[in-house]
């Protein structure tokens, strides 16, 4: 063969080889989104349906009460999540990263289509909650799997220069599963009347978790492990190492990494759960909007909180993960009391550009943050590390910020009390994000 037909003939395998990579990382990236829309679309249902599920299952209490009850169990859901990290991550880092995400998703979708089949308080009294508490306990298991688990899996598919971008695909997804709850959610209250959602109309979202869970299930499936896992499990076999407890490992050798993440996923836990999920119910009871207004004003800044969430994947991959986290807890810290004591007496349109603006300063936390977690820990502990971290901060601050918001409200008057909670969780993530060096541009750690 001459050297000019050798050379053509390296030229087309290497773009077949380059063709059959970008053709893998699409359908990684399908697989992610498809998976983590699912999940939090089914998650986020409860969120927005918080008020009318605190009127049929906490029917004997008046308004205010109905709603901590709702939040409450919302809140008590995420006692799990670091448990559940830990689970998952064990079997995401010793079993494949596939595997664990196949098998959340399937226990999500299980969980919240049973809520959909739940008795009401009026049918069974007491034992309703009881079962609504039973199954939010499961969607949190297996919820914990889910964000991280799809971003470890990206950033090990992802092209180093692009990592941010491509995981950022992770916070977008879960944001179009809120986008999804919400255009539901708004749907529902606009062409139902109150007894009608009441007595079976908050059912339809959780009926829809079975086939959307199956089609997610499907796509992950047929995927193979990610580039990263695969290495490190040959290497393994080779060593004869047996890599047994991730867990162990992590908090032996990555203590202070483990720390670091979650006192940087602080921010993102408060600042998530009061502006995405408890906004709506916040600008119904304490702004006097209707339902059907908060929840187009949410809808309307959800979506251009995803294209936001593109935008800054891109930037942290040119100016690094450091510097967009620290740039989100200033902003935060400057801008969150102010922004919040304009929502009161404003008109539709000025609402729905303030929270635009808080959609963007959390796009800047929340694009970035899923690759910095993705990079902070090695292949053999990745997922561990991940779970864990992002799930405690999520059991401690997240899950529990519309209940403390709720109640704070109830008990001070203070309105601005959501406003005074972000800015300690930006204080403490900006101190942590302080402590660590950048994880951009380089090559995810092995060991």
């Amino acid at each position: 063969m001459s050297l000019s037909n050798q050379s053509l003939a390296y030229g087309q395998a290497g773009s077949q080889m380059a063709s059959s990579e970008r053709s893998t990382l699409r359908r990684a990236a399908t697989a992610s989104f498809m998976g983590n829309f699912v999940e939090w679309f089914d998650y986020a249902a409860y969120g927005y349906l918080a008020a009318v599920i605190a009127v049929v299952f906490f029917p004997a209490t008046d308004k205010t009460t109905g709603l901590l009850a709702a939040f409450a169990v919302f809140a008590i859901s995420f006692i799990v999540r670091p448990i559940g990290g830990i689970v998952w991550g064990h079997i995401g880092d010793r079993y494949g990263r596939r595997n664990a995400l196949s098998l959340s998703i399937l226990i999500m979708s299980g969980a919240t289509f049973c809520i959909a089949l739940l008795p009401t308080y009026a049918q069974v009294g007491m034992l309703a909650p009881l079962l609504l508490l039973l199954i939010r306990l499961v969607q949190g298991f297996s919820a914990s799997g889910e964000y991280a688990g799809a971003a470890a899996f990206l950033a090990e598919y992802a092209p180093d220069n692009r990592r941010g971008f491509y995981t950022c695909l992770v916070p977008a997804s879960t944001a179009a599963g809120l986008l999804f709850g919400s255009l539901f959610a708004a749907l529902l209250y606009s062409q139902l009347d109150t007894e009608q959602l009441h007595s079976w109309g908050w059912r339809i979202p959780f009926l829809l978790a079975a086939p959307l869970g199956l089609i997610g299930r499907y796509i992950r499936l047929h995927l193979q492990d990610t580039p990263k896992f695969r290495e490190m499990e040959q290497a393994m076999e080779r060593k004869e190492a047996e890599h047994k407890v991730p867990i162990r490992e992590l908090m032996g050798v990555h203590r202070k990494k483990v720390l670091v993440a979650i006192g940087v996923t602080c921010l993102n836990a408060v600042a998530f759960y009061l502006i995405l999920s408890y906004m709506p119910t916040y600008l119904s009871t304490e702004m006097g909007m209707t339902e059907t207004d908060s929840f187009l004003a949410s809808t309307v800044s959800l979506a251009t909180y995803i294209g936001f969430i593109f935008l800054m994947g891109k930037l942290s991959d040119r100016f690094g993960r450091k510097t967009m986290l620290i740039a989100a807890s200033l902003l935060f810290l400057g801008l969150t009391v102010p922004l919040f004591g304009l929502l009161e007496g404003q008109g539709f349109v000025f609402i729905l550009l303030i929270q635009i603006a808080f959609g963007l300063m959390l796009a800047m936390n929340d694009g970035t943050l899923p690759c910095f977690l993705a990079e902070v820990f090695p292949t053999r502990v990745r997922y561990s590390g991940f779970a864990f971290s992002f799930n405690t901060a999520n059991a401690l601050f997240g899950g529990t910020a519309p209940f403390i918001a709720t109640w704070l409200i109830s008990q001070t008057g203070d309105k601005l009390a959501p406003a005074w909670m972000l800015v300690a969780a930006a204080v403490v993530a900006l101190l942590a994000m302080l402590c660590i060096s950048e994880t951009a541009h380089r090559a995810l750690a092995d060991e």
